[in-house]
């Protein structure tokens, strides 16, 4: 088999959101982190289909690698789907490990707009209503409180109002 061509995988990133969101119900978008912008874009991801899955705003989430976004994520949607009752604005407990606090801050448009350019193309140009999952450091301190840990402030910037 050497020399052999590997068969060309390369699908339409459209078409790789739309099949998320037809095998899963909703879809992950991960973004890369960017030093060349000022600011700099921290890694983050967020969801695609979730006010039609779940009745619940698309959520963005930064600080976590892709595959421990689409974990967390993925047990945020089997929450709802299950009937837990997620009140934006409001901090939760219960639903992180540890009973950690966490809470879901609504972004405003224009941020949306700036950062999601997957989901404003795929909601061909009107934006859904979005909510920034905040949780918090190793020390039990939200991104919002004084006692967070600084080293973190660029990995989970607060984009959500509070």
């Amino acid at each position: 088999m050497s020399g052999a061509e590997l068969p060309d995988f390369h699908i339409p990133h459209a078409e790789k959101i739309e099949w998320m969101i037809e095998t899963a119900g909703w879809a992950l978008e991960a973004v890369t982190p960017r030093s060349d912008t000022d600011p700099p874009v921290p890694a983050h991801a967020y969801t695609i289909g979730l006010p039609s899955a779940v009745g619940f705003p698309e959520i963005a989430l930064f600080g976590l690698t892709p595959a421990a976004a689409n974990g967390l994520l993925s047990m945020v949607v089997d929450a709802l789907r299950g009937g837990t009752d997620i009140t934006v604005g409001d901090e939760l407990i219960g639903l992180l490990d540890n009973e950690l606090r966490c809470l879901f801050a609504p972004i405003t448009a224009d941020e949306s707009v700036e950062r999601f350019p997957t989901a404003l193309a795929w909601y061909r140009g009107e934006m859904p209503d979005f909510v920034q999952l905040l949780y918090p450091d190793r020390n039990g301190f939200m991104p919002y409180e004084a006692g967070f840990d600084q080293r973190l402030r660029l990995a989970q910037p607060v984009v959500g109002s509070l």
